[in-house]
């Protein structure tokens, strides 16, 4: 379990997180949602002992982050942040074998070198493992980083935007991968996203972020609303439910569009004169 108690950041007279009490459940995966501005990166980069809190604190099965003992509470965690930008001369393999880093001795084992390539295959992208990683696009990039972060075998995850470069294809393939691998493993996954129904779809209990406090905390069923949606972001929607009972979210525009054969029409005639 993931305890967040009181956890509050500020920068100067900034405030990115205000006031934050959670619990976190091991198993099951958990989507930040809200507006830009919120506090969602800032957040995971707390979780990740980057940014100091200003109080509060944070608890992973028990065990307390502390600012003296930062790099033990990094190496339980399997952390992708938003930059995916790689200037590195490495293939895509020989990045995703850095997932362990902490136990990689001079020579490469065998054992490690398998782990690897398993993890490209799961993500089918195994054809990449030999191209130089800075000649690959953002979302392979996205998809290389995302089997490193698989690679530390972590008890807790955290993922800033993985699928903001990715076709569809490949965002339901990672996000099936994400939810499969954090049931099976018992990890705690905590997973910023931007569109509300790869939130709804895959989230076992969204977080949503408004102003740097919480607005809401449970299954997408109970939290995802046209009232709430419209207060956070400013905009009209409409919430309908699927045959599983899962919401998704359809955006409705401020004014609709001329019917094109009047358009047409009109076009026409102006023409004609």
């Amino acid at each position: 379990m993931l305890e967040l108690h009181d956890l509050t950041l500020r920068i100067g007279e900034l405030t990115l997180v205000e006031g934050l009490n959670l619990q976190l459940h091991a198993g099951q995966l958990h989507v930040i949602i809200g507006p830009n501005g919120t506090g969602k990166t800032s957040l995971l980069r707390a979780l990740f002992g980057e940014l100091p809190l200003t109080r509060g604190g944070v608890r992973l099965h028990g065990t307390p982050m502390t600012p003296h003992a930062l790099t033990a509470w990094r190496q339980g965690i399997g952390y992708m942040p938003q930059n995916t930008q790689l200037d590195l001369d490495l293939s895509a393999l020989e990045v995703v074998v850095l997932g362990r880093l902490q136990r990689l001795s001079m020579r490469l084992s065998d054992d490690d070198l398998r782990a690897a390539l398993e993890a490209l295959q799961a993500l089918d992208i195994a054809h990449l493992a030999d191209r130089p990683v800075h000649t690959l696009s953002g979302g392979q990039r996205q998809m290389v980083l995302f089997a490193q972060v698989l690679l530390r075998q972590p008890r807790l995850m955290l993922l800033d935007e993985p699928v903001s470069a990715l076709d569809l294809k490949h965002q339901m393939q990672l996000m099936e991968h994400l939810q499969a691998q954090t049931t099976e493993q018992g990890w705690v996954s905590v997973a910023v996203l931007h569109d509300l129904n790869l939130a709804a779809q895959f989230a076992d209990q969204l977080i949503v972020l408004g102003d740097g406090r919480l607005q809401a905390f449970g299954p997408p069923a109970e939290v995802l609303s046209r009232d709430l949606i419209h207060r956070l972001y400013h905009v009209p929607v409409d919430v309908h439910h699927d045959r599983d009972g899962q919401p998704y979210v359809r955006t409705l525009r401020a004014t609709r569009p001329a019917a094109r054969e009047g358009v047409a029409h009109a076009v026409c005639g102006t023409t004609g004169a």
